[in-house]
């Protein structure tokens, strides 16, 4: 029988080979770990841009409301300038009335009192010392007169004309304010949606895009609504899968406002631009009472507005990167709904 060979322990070229493997792979290990990118937080992504968008929209609505106050004081400011330029007009033809009657008299050598004075540049107290003095025949007088009130008048008016075009301006420089709001709350949702890979990016957005095909091939309605109504809902169905544009009111974009706005003139109705305002532009009814066609309102603060279809559903332009689309009811907050 053999005698065992008891082992020696490792050499010490073993030993740096096992730690040298040892070392490396802890480094390889550590390498990928400082190198892995964390899986984003989806979730919170999603409520982020979703509170941006909401932010956006509110801004949005504020804006169309200033829009629509600007359009308003252009036409005033416009029109001020118009009857400006004709009172400016019919006082000149005044003057120079005043003026023939001067050169007559001086053409005859003479130079009436009451014909100079006319054309003094304090008329009102011309009047004063004519009517003490009783020197200014009774036509000049009335002329006189009638320059005085139109020279009033056009004071008057421009003076109408300065203060619009001051808040036609204060307008403008306030839209553009609110137009930067706008931009820059979308600017921080475009940075949030730029850091995801593009499958991120759609699952943040929330398309579903089966259904959003769906629906858009239904391209009419079919409905229990009849008349006004159900013109609307035709209207609305045709618009499933636009985009939304904030501030815009068709025909190839909309904001919530501005297809509600356009789903109710195609009923013949004329709605206000804003959805705070179209609020106020119908009947309230009740939730439990609820029919196609009526708008729906979310938000304490009104700014948000869409089409009611039945079921729960509503047709609404959601909010920047999003298209019109259908949805529950309980997508929002729920406030209200209005039968115009």
């Amino acid at each position: 029988m053999g005698t065992r060979r008891k082992p020696g322990p490792p050499s010490r070229a073993r030993i740096a080979i096992v730690t040298t493997a040892a070392a490396g792979s802890a480094l390889i290990a550590s390498a990928g770990g400082a190198h892995a990118e964390p899986k984003p937080d989806l979730a919170g992504v999603k409520a982020q841009v979703d509170e941006l968008g909401e932010q956006a929209e509110a801004a949005t609505e504020t804006y169309n409301r200033l829009k629509e106050a600007q359009q308003r004081l252009r036409t005033t400011a416009a029109q001020a300038q118009d009857q400006v330029a004709a009172a400016q007009e019919k006082a000149s033809g005044l003057r120079e009335r005043l003026s023939a009657v001067a050169a007559d008299e001086y053409r005859g050598g003479t130079v009436d009192p009451t014909v100079a004075l006319m054309l003094s540049a304090d008329p009102e107290d011309y009047l004063t010392r004519a009517a003490a003095q009783d020197i200014a025949a009774s036509s000049q007088r009335d002329l006189l007169r009638l320059m005085q009130s139109q020279q009033r008048r056009l004071d008057q008016q421009r003076a109408e004309a300065t203060a619009t075009l001051a808040e036609l301006d204060r307008a403008d420089r306030a839209l553009a304010e609110q137009k930067r709001a706008v931009q820059s709350k979308l600017a921080e949702s475009t940075a949030l949606l730029s850091r995801l890979s593009a499958a991120d990016r759609a699952a943040v957005d929330g398309q579903d895009a089966s259904r959003a095909s769906r629906d858009s091939a239904r391209a009419t309605y079919d409905g229990p609504a009849t008349g006004r109504a159900a013109a609307v809902l035709q209207f609305a169905y045709a618009q499933l899968g636009k985009p939304y544009e904030w501030g815009a009111t068709g025909p190839g974009t909309f904001d919530c406002s501005g297809l509600t706005g356009a789903a109710w003139r195609a009923g013949g109705v004329s709605l206000p631009r804003v959805s705070q305002d179209q609020w106020n532009a119908g009947r309230h009814v009740a939730r439990s009472d609820l029919q196609p066609g009526d708008l729906v309102f979310f938000y304490s603060d009104l700014h948000h507005v869409g089409i009611y279809i039945g079921g729960g559903r509503m047709i609404h332009a959601p909010r920047t990167g999003k298209n019109i689309e259908i949805t529950p009811i309980e997508y929002m907050p729920y406030v209200g709904a209005v039968r115009p």
